[in-house]
């Protein structure tokens, strides 16, 4: 049985644009229902992760994931390029602290739905519970610095 987070990132392809070369890749993820896949371009000279296109590729499986995206022509890679880097994310530094303020949350849930099912002792998972509703509080308190701020 496939997880939520059970990710793979296969090499689709390379494509060329303003004479660099960036590598194609596919990001495929289970989200409970079925395959999704992203296309992600990274440049070859760089060792970043690239960037991703807002497109998605669903499958029943990974394999028709990664067929539906092999049947992109370079043409067509380029112009998903060209999308992706027109609604590159800007403000990275605000969208990490919203991730790690969506983390928190996560997390409280998770103890909580534990502490309901009685995998956890009660007074253990409420401090915890509450060390992790301080810790939410201190990031949102910090939502300012990172807002409109480009990185």
């Amino acid at each position: 049985m496939a997880t939520h987070d059970d990710i793979t990132q296969p090499y689709v392809g390379t494509i060329e644009h303003d004479g660099r070369r960036f590598n194609v890749s596919v990001r495929i993820q289970f989200d409970g229902i079925e395959y999704v896949g992203r296309l992600w371009f990274a440049d070859e000279s760089w060792d970043d992760l690239g960037i991703p296109d807002r497109g998605a590729f669903p499958g029943r499986t990974r394999e028709e994931v990664i067929t539906l995206t092999k049947r992109l022509t370079e043409g067509e890679m380029v112009k998903r390029y060209k999308r992706a880097l027109a609604e590159k994310r800007r403000f990275r530094g605000l969208r990490k602290h919203t991730e790690d303020i969506l983390a928190k949350i996560r997390f409280l849930n998770q103890v909580a739905v534990s502490m309901r099912a009685g995998l956890l002792d009660v007074e253990g998972a409420a401090q915890e519970i509450t060390l992790t509703e301080q810790q939410l509080h201190a990031l949102i308190d910090r939502l300012g610095e990172h807002a409109g701020v480009e990185s």
